[in-house]
């Protein structure tokens, strides 16, 4: 394999089909901190505000906002950006293709999507900070889905098929390799430290999240998904959190088991973030009944 010195880390949305079959969610902000390494979630409040398909929250760099994706007008979904401040939201793409998974990129200047084109190809494209200026990010590889920025030039990612594949694209020589197979959709870059996060599916139940160093591409266990979990969100560098049904749940490193995170009114709980200054945490779920 080819020697890379950046990574972005993708999953997979879904077949053509599938991205379009998209089940309602809300995203909800809750203020966020760590107490002795114990993650404290607070009030949460929904902040989508729209009946419908509302997912994939990301912070900006400075912490002050979410970029999300949501289907408000019954058709395709656009990136969106909610200021925190104010709780007002705008419409950041507003474009004839559905956009997904938007990811401020490295230097601040760009965010990075999923875009799905009119054949209904999904790839990885950016926009400026305005929602204009659309740019094809990596040419050949196709399906994309969710991505996370890792270092600077070089992409992995979560590419559908029989089984999805882990592949790694270097943005500059748009050549890509293949890191793993049979992979879940959650990839997360370490926190503090070069490498990343990926979920490898062991069998039909059982998943176990694994790091990968960077560039040495090692990889090592770390501890099993929690029944129902597809998602984690790492809430510091030694802590990750992950949503199962109306569970929300934290491991820390060493221990053997995933422990409660006390969070009221929510169920379906799937996509989380936290804000780079530690602050906030965003979750994808519905209002318990």
């Amino acid at each position: 394999m080819r020697r890379v010195t950046t990574l972005v880390l993708t999953a997979v949305l879904g077949s053509a089909v599938g991205a379009q079959q998209r089940p309602p969610a809300e995203v909800f902000l809750a203020p966020f901190t760590m107490k002795d390494g114990v993650p404290i979630v607070g009030t949460v409040v929904n902040v989508s505000q729209h009946p419908g398909y509302n997912n994939q929250p990301s912070f900006t760099s400075d912490s002050r906002s979410i970029l999300f994706t949501s289907d408000r007008d019954g058709g395709q979904t656009d990136i969106y950006v909610l200021d925190i401040a104010s709780k007002s939201i705008k419409r950041l793409t507003n474009t004839p293709e559905s956009e997904y998974s938007a990811t401020v990129m490295p230097g601040g200047k760009r965010i990075s999507v999923i875009r799905v084109e009119p054949d209904q190809t999904q790839r990885l494209w950016s926009f400026a900070m305005d929602g204009n200026d659309p740019k094809l990010v990596i040419n050949e590889l196709k399906p994309v889905g969710y991505h996370a920025w890792v270092t600077d030039e070089d992409i992995a990612s979560f590419v559908l098929g029989s089984p999805n594949a882990l592949a790694h694209t270097n943005v500059k020589t748009q050549k890509s390799d293949t890191l793993g197979r049979d992979i879940g959709r959650s990839l997360l870059p370490l926190p503090g430290r070069g490498g990343f996060s990926f979920v490898q599916r062991v069998d039909s139940s059982t998943s176990v999240v694994k790091v990968m160093e960077w560039p040495s591409k090692k990889t090592r266990d770390l501890v099993a998904m929690p029944k129902g979990g597809q998602d984690l969100v790492w809430a510091s560098k030694d802590a990750l959190m992950a949503g199962a049904g109306t569970r929300l749940l934290y491991w820390k490193t060493g221990a053997k088991e995933w422990l409660p995170v006390a969070v009221d009114g929510l169920a379906d709980i799937s996509r989380l973030a936290i804000s780079p200054d530690g602050k906030w945490i965003a979750i994808v779920a519905t209002k318990k009944p």
